[in-house]
């Protein structure tokens, strides 16, 4: 996370002292587990909705999402805050629709968003992220049920965003639903400033035409939050200085990493103009987003940079 910060200028925000402050983030995911910069008592978990197993205590049987939700808004309290999210006082909700696999089914998908659309005012929800998308070779276009269920959300006014998905660097490669038009397609940008690894980020446009990805940020060997037992080991009455850092954090790449800290930092904006519409939030990104020399199906608009985000 202190690469990313650097990455994004991060400093810009906490200058201004922006920390995501009133800014309410649903995570739609495998859930999240126990960690103490997410679930520590007076933390900002502040729901946890279980379309799967129904089960009603927050849980994370894959850890793909307490990883997605400490990069929002990890405090990073057991690190010293090296591991601290983009937007630390931002409040989440958890909306597990993933199972143990991390896999799950448009059903569910949809089952989570009419809960989102029934109770999103009473959270003061504002970000929708989605760090998941359809698998290769699965075909869901923009009539199909799921884009026009994260559309709906979009069209009640929630900033949603969703990955590209890791199946680049052929074209064509956007999986759903970050092949709606509406929502915020968020890409990975690590490939194209290092030049090293795999260009593995989703790459469009569309099947129909549209120009995606929209933003691109990192996404590669982010350092995040995992779930520890969910006994109170470490956690409630004991203390977690004496747990393994490795216990604690771990890495993780993607797209679906490099959504977050897209989400992240429209908290931060959020918390600096509120009354920013969903629309007015993506015009912004395209206006400060810095070019980085690739065509639109590679890095969209260009990659998402505070100095710029919140200074322009």
């Amino acid at each position: 996370m202190q690469r990313v910060a650097s990455l994004i200028h991060l400093n810009a925000a906490r200058s201004l002292k922006l920390t995501g402050k009133g800014v309410g983030i649903a995570v739609f995911d495998t859930g999240i587990g126990r960690h103490p910069d997410l679930t520590m008592p007076g933390t900002r978990l502040q729901a946890f909705v279980d379309i799967v197993n129904h089960r009603k205590d927050y849980y994370d049987d894959n850890g793909h999402g307490t990883h997605i939700t400490g990069i929002i808004a990890g405090s990073g309290q057991a690190s010293q805050r090296k591991y601290e999210g983009i937007a630390p006082d931002s409040h989440f909700i958890m909306i597990k629709v993933l199972n143990q696999k991390g896999e799950g089914n448009i059903e569910d998908v949809l089952a989570g968003i009419r809960w989102l659309l029934a109770h999103y005012k009473e959270y003061n929800i504002r970000i929708v992220n989605i760090s998941v998308g359809s698998s290769r070779g699965k075909h869901f276009d923009e009539t199909s049920p799921l884009v026009r269920g994260v559309e709906a959300l979009w069209e009640e006014g929630l900033i949603v965003l969703t990955a590209a998905g890791n199946h680049g660097p052929a074209p064509h490669t956007i999986g759903a639903p970050g092949n709606s038009r509406k929502i915020i397609t968020v890409g990975a940008s690590d490939v194209m400033q290092t030049g090293n690894g795999r260009d593995y980020s989703g790459r469009g446009p569309t099947e129909s035409c549209i120009k995606k990805p929209d933003i691109v940020a990192p996404g590669s060997n982010i350092i995040s939050c995992q779930p520890v037992s969910s006994t109170p080991y470490g956690l409630y009455g004991y203390s977690y200085d004496t747990i393994s850092m490795k216990k604690l954090y771990h890495s993780r790449s993607g797209t679906s990493m490099s959504t977050p800290v897209a989400s992240g930092c429209i908290a931060l904006l959020l918390q600096q103009r509120p009354y920013l519409s969903n629309r007015e939030v993506k015009i912004q990104l395209k206006k400060t987003a810095v070019d980085l020399g690739y065509d639109h199906s590679r890095q969209g608009w260009g990659m998402i940079r505070l100095d710029r985000l919140l200074y322009m």
